[in-house]
């Protein structure tokens, strides 16, 4: 009797493990940091000081390559937490794999940013409304990760040990960052002198909330490492992700400075010379925070250098856009400070991310193609509660 009604969990077992199940059950969040380094590649490419064609033309093909791999993405995820529903509660409360939820309003924010770029130059007004109603979508998304993600890691009293705390843990934070980032250059293209002081100020308020809080856990992590050493070999890309927030929160408040500049000449709430120190003073702590980043980039490369060679996984996408928002602050440093040095490093920097883009994704399509990427941690977590149920239900019968 026992065995006849194990077996059509086993057949259920096969089904969800075999074909295109397999992969929406096993499509985890950490998918979405492809689109983020896919991204901000082509950011970086219409961003490069040294105008040529090609780039342009280049990064209108990661815009579109992006634009393709968000939909996939998100409609893959839809259907996944639609047909197995009961993978949201476990997946949301795995100490890990919920941290990655950030990755999907940066990867959004990334063709918003491409969308004010390349877009409303050609489209026009509609075009900047447009772009507008999309950010304010991306804030509603980022703000509720950061929060929401940050207060289940404080309510999780399973998780005491320091030596598991990561910098992935950056993730859901940065999210709020990267869209004060992005606010900043909607800011900048509104009619509405009104709608852009709104953005602005909003866009401040968000950088607020993530990059405190970014350095909070930056100097825990820190500890971590001078107590407990470095990562596992699995986890050593994750030595890159400190660039993130420092990255672009020079780089959102550098803008947020720049634009302020702007909309204080025709403003009643902001005087012009307020706007000229919310610029200069924009410019200087972006500098200190391309500085911190420096030191981390050194530790990041050290880091890689000492544990080589490591496995590869998704992770690995941990190399590209932490590392190219670091070069999107650099090169905005070189523009507004008029520093040559500022923006042949950026222009270096960016090439190395699209050297660092074609490995990974590479390898990703690979892996993907094989079918060894497509596995989800957190469903050890599902299984593990199926069989107690089943457990308490062979009591209740017996």
């Amino acid at each position: 009797m026992e065995k006849s009604s194990k077996l059509p969990c086993a057949k259920t077992q096969v089904k969800y493990n075999a074909g295109w199940r397999r992969i929406v059950r096993n499509f985890s969040p950490s998918w979405f940091a492809v689109t983020m380094g896919t991204g901000i590649v082509s950011v970086l490419m219409v961003s490069i000081p040294f105008d040529t064609p090609v780039l342009y033309y280049l990064s209108i093909v990661f815009f579109l390559l992006n634009a393709v791999l968000f939909t996939l993405a998100f409609i893959t995820s839809v259907l996944r937490y639609t047909l197995y529903p009961e993978i949201w509660q476990v997946m949301i409360q795995d100490p890990t794999n919920s941290l990655f939820l950030g990755t999907i309003p940066m990867g959004f924010a990334t063709l918003i940013e491409m969308w004010v770029l390349v877009c409303v130059p050609i489209w026009g007004e509609w075009a900047k409304t447009f772009a507008w109603a999309l950010w304010m979508i991306d804030v509603v998304a980022a703000a509720s990760v950061t929060s929401s993600l940050t207060f289940i890691l404080m309510s999780q009293r399973h998780i005491t040990s320091l030596d598991r705390f990561t910098a992935v843990q950056l993730l859901p934070i940065a999210a709020t960052i990267v869209a004060a980032g992005t606010g900043a250059e909607v800011a900048l293209i509104l009619a509405d002198k009104h709608h852009a002081m709104g953005t602005l100020l909003a866009s401040f308020i968000l950088w607020g909330m993530g990059t405190p809080m970014a350095i909070v856990v930056l100097v825990i992590y820190y500890q971590r490492l001078a107590v407990h050493k470095l990562p596992p070999r699995e986890l050593i890309v994750s030595c890159f992700l400190p660039l993130g927030p420092l990255g672009f929160g020079g780089f959102g408040i550098v803008y947020i400075g720049k634009v302020a500049r702007v909309l204080s000449q025709d403003s009643q709430f902001l005087d012009p010379i307020a706007g000229h120190i919310a610029y200069v003073l924009g410019v200087f702590i972006s500098l200190l925070m391309w500085s911190f980043g420096l030191i981390w980039l050194v530790f990041a490369l050290a880091t890689v250098l000492y544990s080589s060679p490591f496995p590869f996984n998704m992770g690995w996408w941990g190399f590209t856009f932490p590392l190219g928002v670091y070069s999107a602050n650099t090169i905005e440093l070189g523009l507004e400070m008029d520093i040559m040095f500022f923006k042949v490093l950026g222009t270096i920097l960016s090439g190395a991310v699209l050297l660092l883009w074609v490995l990974v994704a590479s390898r990703t399509v690979h892996g993907a193609w094989r079918g060894t990427l497509f596995y989800a941690p957190c469903l050890q977590n599902l299984a593990i509660k199926e069989e107690g149920a089943e457990r308490d239900e062979d009591r209740r019968r017996a």
